[in-house]
């Protein structure tokens, strides 16, 4: 979707809301390859997968969000794209928190 939505901004979309669609498919993007890599760690390390689960909704829930305010002329969905902000940090923070914890200690 992020490639999608990204190709539509850079090859179809008007000056108005380009940037809303770039914007929105760059976070994605981002969050997505950061859901796949905690997925891949999740077997390893505690709270990776829900560092991922957090990153993928709130990347989907911040393009979709934005799309709909540029593509359908939605306003009031500017209020759900910081749901989707909140939870891509969120997945940040789960996933330093993940990170940061000290080992546990195998005898």
């Amino acid at each position: 979707m992020a490639v999608a939505v990204g190709a539509f901004a850079a090859h179809g979309a008007g000056p108005q809301i380009k940037t809303l669609l770039q914007t929105g498919a760059s976070y994605q993007l981002a969050h997505a390859v950061l859901g796949v890599v905690c997925a891949g760690l999740a077997p390893r390390i505690r709270l990776t997968g829900l560092a991922g689960w957090l990153s993928v909704c709130g990347g989907l829930i911040f393009c979709l969000a934005l799309a709909f305010i540029g593509l359908l002329s939605l306003p009031p969905f500017g209020a759900v794209a910081p749901i989707g902000g909140v939870l891509m940090i969120g997945g940040w923070l789960v996933l330093a928190f993940a990170a940061l914890r000290p080992s546990p200690v195998t005898a």
